[in-house]
């Protein structure tokens, strides 16, 4: 079976035990990526009983990031559920459960416990502040950390057909400040907060202390998008005739079914 972007974080920390930004990574593909639940029963409605054993007095789900590595550990037919890895952390949040990821079916099996999950559904929850500036100048967004441009990339190429594009570039304001600011051309109505939170994610797990990225909204036909098309640095968003929820793919991330 082909290596996953899970299996890649996974080896990347692993062989760095002591890089903050390579852990960090790690847990940001488990947020991104679809994970498979065993359960205890079929679902009933938007219920479900994920199959939990105990290690050391700790309770632990079993996922796994492949439907076939599921059906490789239980050998068998039986009840699972595919949810977005933030709707699921959102789901275990507080509950006491850790994961049993991916065990002995891949390299990157390991057993994340219960406060590793609570910290990562706190790290996710952390939402953009609303701020009021005045914008007195668009520039070249002059250099950011690697981590950061990549990290944008990363997560804005799950944003598939939320806005068609976006520039960041360096901005100056009349009220004295400067920094960044991350542009989103023709968002599609009601993305506006998931694209916001998408790129303060983006700095949360680069691991670099990079400060703040402002974010607005324009449109293609606005003078401002001449000027970022002039000095911006590009991203393209894929295209979708679905639009899906940053890191949740067939499903809403605020809506994860109830942990019974």
């Amino acid at each position: 079976m082909a290596e996953t972007e899970i299996d890649k974080a996974h080896a990347n920390m692993s062989a760095n035990p002591d890089d903050d930004a390579a852990r960090l990574r790690f847990y940001e593909r488990i947020a991104d990526s679809e994970l498979y639940l065993l359960l205890a029963g079929e679902p009933d409605g938007d219920q479900v009983s994920p199959e939990l054993f105990d290690v050391k007095d700790q309770k632990f789900a079993l996922v796994f990031d492949r439907e076939e590595r599921l059906s490789s550990f239980v050998g068998r037919a039986a009840p699972y559920a595919g949810l977005p890895g933030r709707g699921l952390i959102q789901m275990l949040d507080g509950q006491d459960v850790g994961l049993a990821l991916n065990l002995e079916v891949a390299p990157s099996a390991m057993l994340i416990p219960p406060d590793a999950v609570d910290w990562l559904a706190e790290t996710l929850r952390n939402a953009p502040e609303e701020t009021q500036g005045t914008l007195s100048e668009l520039r070249s967004p002059g250099s950011l950390p690697e981590e950061v441009v990549t990290g944008l990339d990363r997560k804005l190429a799950i944003a598939a057909g939320l806005a068609s594009h976006a520039y960041l570039a360096g901005a100056v304001y009349k009220e004295g400040g400067v920094g960044h600011i991350l542009a989103f051309v023709d968002a599609r109505d009601g993305s506006e907060k998931a694209l916001a939170h998408a790129a303060g994610e983006a700095l949360i797990f680069s691991g670099i202390e990079a400060g703040t990225i402002d974010v607005m909204f324009v449109s293609s036909g606005d003078d401002v998008a001449d000027i970022l098309r002039r000095v911006g640095l590009r991203f393209d968003l894929p295209v979708s005739e679905q639009p899906t929820m940053p890191g949740a793919p067939g499903m809403d991330p605020t809506k994860p079914p109830k942990l019974t």
